[in-house]
C-alpha cells in the first residue's frame, strides 16, 4: 500500500484516479461499501483507486481537548484500504489551512493537486468551511473540474444506519458483539509493548503493556482478545483495558496476557483485537485473590475464543 501525502502532488502513475473519499475512522460496512464502489468504477474505467482520509480527523482539530474517540490508526485504515483494493492510501493534512477552505477551493484541490478523475463518497459526506459542502454541492462543482461523482447511500441494519457513533457507543458499553458486528471485524488497538511494573511476571501472567494514546477508550475491564504479531502470528489471551484499581498509582493501559506464549514483545508493535468483553474492573485485597480471579477470567477467555476463528 503506497501512503500519499496531501503536502504534495500524487505521483503520475497515481494522476486520474478513482477517489474514495471520507474521514473513513473504523472503516466500519458504510465506508467499505463506499470504497468498493470506488474501486469496482476504477477497474471498469482501468484507473487507480485511493482512498483518501482526514489526519488528525477534523473533530479532533475544532475540539482538541475532546475525549479520545480514534477507531483506526492512520496505518490500519491503509492496511484495510489495501485489503478492499485501493492502490494507494492519501492522507489529507487537515490543519488550519485546509480549515477555511470553502468547497470551490476544497475540490479545486482534487483536481490540481491530486488529479481526481473522479470521486465517491458517502451520502452525508460533508467539507469545506463551515462544512458548507455536501453530496448535492460535490455534484454542482465537482463537474466543472472534469471530475465524475457519485455519492452511495448509507448501509442500515435493524439498529438503523452503520455509523461510527453506533461502534463507539457499543465499546462504551462493553458489546465488542456489536461493534464487530458493524465492523466486520473486532475493534483492535495497535502500538508499542511498553515497559511496565513486571508485576504480572512475578504472578505468573507476564503482559503486553500498551498505551492508550488517542484511541477510543471502551469500557474499562477484562476481555478476550487476540494478538496480532509483528511477525505474523496470531495469539489468544486475556486482557485487562483499563487503570488497574488493584496497584498503586491508577495507571491507564491495555495489558494482554497471551497464552502459551514465550518470547520478548518489548519495542514490537502489535495489534490487540478485544473479542469480548468478560467483566467490570475491580480491586483486590491481596494478590492471592487477584491471581484467583486471573485464573477465572483466563478459563473464560478460553471458551470464548474457541467459539469464535480468527480471520
Amino acid at each position: 500500500m503506497r501512503l500519499l501525502s496531501s503536502d504534495e502532488r500524487v505521483p503520475a502513475d497515481l494522476a486520474g484516479a478513482v477517489v474514495a473519499l471520507g474521514n473513513f475512522d473504523g472503516f466500519h460496512r458504510g465506508h467499505q461499501a463506499v470504497v468498493a464502489r470506488a474501486v469496482a468504477r476504477a477497474q471498469g474505467e482501468g484507473r487507480p483507486a485511493i482512498v483518501a482520509t482526514f489526519d488528525p480527523h477534523p473533530a479532533r482539530f475544532f475540539r482538541p481537548d475532546a475525549a479520545p474517540f480514534r477507531l483506526t490508526s492512520i496505518a490500519q485504515r491503509a492496511r484495510l484500504f489495501a485489503a478492499a483494493g485501493a492502490d494507494a492510501t492519501l492522507v489529507l493534512r487537515f490543519d488550519a489551512a485546509m480549515a477555511v477552505l470553502d468547497p470551490a477551493a476544497f475540490v479545486g484541490l482534487l483536481a490540481e493537486r491530486f488529479a481526481a478523475a473522479a470521486v465517491v463518497t458517502g451520502q452525508d459526506f460533508t467539507f469545506g468551511r463551515h462544512r458548507a459542502g455536501n453530496a448535492i454541492v460535490l455534484a454542482e462543482i465537482a463537474p466543472l473540474h472534469g471530475i465524475g461523482v457519485e455519492a452511495v447511500g448509507a448501509v442500515t441494519d435493524a439498529g438503523g444506519s452503520i455509523s461510527s457513533s453506533r461502534i463507539r457507543q457499543a465499546l462504551v458499553d462493553g458489546d465488542c458483539e456489536t461493534a464487530t458486528a458493524l465492523l466486520t471485524r473486532p475493534f483492535a488497538i495497535e502500538g508499542k509493548v511498553i515497559h511496565g511494573d513486571k508485576v504480572g511476571r512475578t504472578i505468573g501472567f507476564p503482559t503486553a503493556n500498551i498505551a492508550l494514546g488517542d484511541y477510543l477508550r471502551p469500557r474499562y475491564g477484562i476481555y478476550a482478545v487476540r494478538g496480532r504479531l509483528d511477525d505474523g502470528r496470531v495469539v489468544d489471551g486475556a486482557a485487562n483495558l483499563g487503570v488497574r484499581p488493584s496497584f498503586d498509582p491508577p495507571k491507564e493501559l491495555l495489558e494482554p496476557y497471551f497464552f502459551d506464549f514465550a518470547g520478548e514483545l518489548y519495542g514490537r508493535t502489535i495489534e490487540v483485537e478485544l473479542v469480548s468483553f468478560i467483566r467490570p474492573e475491580a480491586k483486590f485485597e491481596g494478590l492471592d485473590a487477584l491471581v484467583a480471579q486471573m485464573a477465572r477470567d483466563c478459563d473464560a477467555a478460553r471458551r470464548i475464543l474457541s467459539s469464535v476463528r480468527p480471520d
